[in-house]
């Protein structure tokens, strides 16, 4: 977080990538996205921790439950409304994950509770910036969300580094600080958030999420065939089962966004004939008066 706080400053500051939002204050920033940076600390030191207890292939099995909690808070906020379908179709990805839970071959209930901790952090972090930014009417990218974000996720992060990871490392002997794998991994930290800010820009917000689909089954692949992690059929079918389930819930949300929008297309068309008959009306009044005046 250190590394991306620097690169982003600098990609703000002296190069000029990106503006600023003008509306953020020092007071917005404490109210707003010091709570955002707190979540997403905690959501990556217990997505982090579960890593050691977790294979690769299971924990991004257990993301798929990603639109579950966020959907769950969203409507304990107030943010969406409860929907039986759509409450229905998050019980079936829950289902899945169950199922792909029970198929694993090495499951461990901590390690499972430190990512499942990860995703509701995670999702309430996605819910407080509809309700804390969005709603304020500002808008962040992945550079300007580093830019402000990442400094105090940085500060955050270093408390539990300092207090459970330090003496770890003191006490470990064997442990020697690589600087090419730890600035390499930076690196590609900040280059995915670049990636996204692109990919979005030049695309869609669907374009994403097939992405993560398929980056999803990439890295189920990748961990068991080159990192050897076991995946068993049981796995497999759970997995499948949520991820028709969340290809389902993205399609029934791209289709509402388009027809909201289509709506707030018409209405727009609809004020555009009113003003038009109106003025059409008044300069046929204004002629009407022109001509009795010269009659």
């Amino acid at each position: 977080m250190g590394f991306c706080s620097s690169i982003a400053a600098l990609l703000v500051r002296v190069f000029h990538v990106v503006d600023l939002p003008t509306s953020m204050s020092p007071r917005l920033y404490l109210s707003s996205v010091v709570p955002i940076g707190a979540l997403y600390s905690l959501s990556l030191w217990l997505s982090n921790s579960a890593y050691i207890y977790l294979s690769v292939s299971f924990i991004q099995m257990l993301k798929a439950l990603m639109p579950v909690a966020v959907y769950s808070i969203g409507v304990l906020f107030r943010k969406d409304s409860f929907k039986s379908s759509t409450m229905g179709n998050m019980l079936a990805i829950s289902f899945g994950v169950a199922i792909a839970a029970y198929g694993e071959a090495k499951f461990d209930t901590w390690g499972v509770l430190l990512q499942l901790g990860a995703v509701a952090f995670e999702a309430t972090r996605l819910v407080l910036i509809q309700i804390l930014l969005t709603s304020k009417g500002i808008s962040l990218n992945p550079i300007t969300s580093l830019y402000y974000v990442a400094p105090c996720c940085f500060v955050f992060l270093l408390i539990p580094w300092i207090t459970v990871e330090l003496p770890i490392l003191k006490e470990n002997s064997t442990f020697h600080f690589d600087y090419f794998i730890f600035g390499t991994n930076s690196f590609c930290a900040f280059a995915l958030n670049l990636a996204v800010f692109l990919l979005v820009g030049k695309t869609s917000a669907l374009t994403m999420n097939v992405a993560g689909v398929v980056k999803d089954w990439l890295l189920i692949a990748f961990s068991w065939s080159v990192i050897k992690d076991t995946v068993t059929p049981v796995n497999l079918f759970g997995y499948g089962l949520a991820f028709w389930g969340v290809a389902y819930y993205n399609h029934s949300k791209l289709k509402a966004l388009r027809e909201k929008e289509a709506a707030e297309r018409k209405d727009e068309e609809g004020d555009d004939e009113e003003s038009g008959r109106l003025l059409d009306q008044r300069e046929g009044d204004v002629t009407t008066r022109r001509n009795e005046s010269e009659g």
